[in-house]
């Protein structure tokens, strides 16, 4: 028996938890927990073996598209998939990181996992040693180069530079075929962040990867650019061992009709592709150059108004970039000054004399957000929560309620920021604005404003991280 998807809140996808099982279905695995002691896994099947150890492990790398820690814990769009399968089997979800794919394959098949889930196509040569599930994506296979250098359009063209691939992918078999006398090299242990780290740094001409890890990963590599698709596009799936039990695929099979029909494969897809659909790389040139020049100085403002209201620092620090660029001596035509850029009415009522002065500014900024958090109703988790409290702050909380009120007479979801933000630029069009309380607002400001906001404060977490130098502290 599965756990019904109309149990499961999309906005806590990611987050592990031990789930309460009744207590028949505790007494079923305790039984085939002692039959496994006593028996080994004789006669149980896959699953119910995952039922016996009461875990269902996942095999995957680190990175943007599969897992990493984020500022809330464990993350990643296979990360959340993977978890909301974990809650439809009915244990909860074990996850172990290894270096490259072909590491992946390996431990799959002396049972270290159950299942690999990494962004993995499903190519015949991995079909004779592995059992895939349902595809729930498609990507192309592009060729990343350096901006700034001949961009290459062809095979040929690789021929005359450093290509490099990560060990175990797809990619080797595919450039035999297209062309044998191609050289690269698959460096061990490198992760796909390590190879556009060097072709950042031209000690790398040429690597390839799949088109949705290159959207994801040019925020953080703003030198990278795609040069061409080698192949059509192929379809990505989770694969288990290749063997006559082919029961965990049957689950795979079951979750993912439901996941489709209920909308939460494409609302997964939209918290982690969404709001970097229309994001340009000189965006991210122009925030390292402010890294470099500006944040050192702001940075202890921002850190001391965290801790002051629980915020974290470099959501804050993304909302003054966003802003005013970190610029304290910011003024809008509309007179909204200084690194938060507060109205004059909005300073008042929080204490602040000098807009201009950075740590009042930094403080009072953090404290209006808090503000909007302390204002929404309460069942409204995070990160929606944070998300629709940003939009509050940049168009105001009345027309955001205004929005809200629209998203749920329109049928949406008034509490979930992907719903409120389709329904946001509603409140430019009289036909809708003229029903609410507020009226119009330019809602198409804090749909961006907001977008912007998840991107920079992407790159402080993602650079945090990596201990960039960017963002070492002085």
């Amino acid at each position: 028996m599965n756990w019904p998807l109309d149990r499961l809140d999309p906005a806590t996808a990611g987050r592990p938890r031990r789930l309460r099982l009744p207590g028949w279905r505790l007494l079923t695995m305790l039984t085939l927990s002692v039959l496994v002691a006593t028996s080994g896994s004789s006669g149980l099947t896959h699953v119910e073996r995952i039922e016996a150890r009461g875990s269902l492990i996942m095999l995957t790398v680190n990175g943007a598209s599969t897992y990493y820690q984020g500022a809330q814990g464990e993350t990643g769009f296979e990360y959340d998939l993977a978890t909301r399968f974990a809650e439809y089997v009915g244990v909860p979800l074990e996850v172990v990181t290894l270096p490259d794919l072909a590491a992946l394959i390996n431990a799959l098949e002396s049972r270290q996992g159950d299942f690999i889930a990494a962004n993995l196509s499903r190519t015949i040569g991995r079909q004779m040693r592995l059992r895939f599930g349902p595809s729930y994506d498609s990507v192309a296979p592009v060729v990343v180069y350096r901006g700034g250098s001949a961009k290459p359009r062809t095979i040929e063209d690789l021929s005359t530079g450093r290509l490099a691939i990560l060990e175990g992918s797809s990619y080797a078999p595919m450039l035999r075929t297209v062309d044998p006398d191609l050289t690269w090299t698959s460096p061990d242990g490198v992760s796909i962040e390590d190879l556009f780290e060097q072709i950042s740094n031209e000690e790398l001409d040429y690597t390839i990867v799949d088109s949705n890890i290159l959207k994801l990963n040019r925020r953080f590599f703003p030198e990278i650019r795609p040069g061409f698709e080698i192949e059509s596009p192929q379809d990505l799936a989770w694969a288990s061992l290749r063997s006559d039990d082919d029961t965990l695929v049957q689950q795979m099979r079951e979750f993912f009709v439901s996941a489709e029909q209920r909308g939460i494969l494409a609302d997964l897809k939209a918290r982690h592709y969404d709001h970097i659909a229309n994001y340009e790389p000189i965006g991210t040139f122009n925030f390292q150059r402010q890294l470099r020049e500006r944040l050192p100085e702001l940075r202890p403002h921002f850190e001391q108004a965290a801790a002051e209201t629980g915020l974290d620092w470099r959501l804050l620090a993304a909302v003054g970039y966003q802003e005013s660029h970190w610029n304290p001596d910011a003024v809008s035509p509309t007179g909204v000054r200084g690194i938060m850029m507060l109205t004059q009415r909005t300073a008042r009522s929080l204490g602040v004399a000098d807009r201009e002065d950075p740590q009042q500014s930094i403080d009072g900024g953090a404290r209006y957000i808090l503000r909007m958090l302390d204002r929404l109703p309460a069942r409204i988790q995070e990160p929606d929560r944070t998300w629709l409290a940003l939009a509050a702050y940049n168009v105001g909380y009345g027309h955001l309620e205004d929005a809200r009120v629209l998203t749920d007479r329109l049928g949406g979801d008034p509490d979930r920021w992907l719903d409120v933000r389709d329904h946001l630029p509603l409140l430019t069009q009289e036909r809708w604005y003229s029903q609410t309380r507020f009226g119009y607002a330019r809602g198409y400001e804090p749909v961006n404003y907001v977008e912007n906001i998840r991107t920079f404060y992407d790159i402080l977490l993602w650079m945090e991280g990596r201990e960039h130098p960017l963002l070492a502290e002085n």
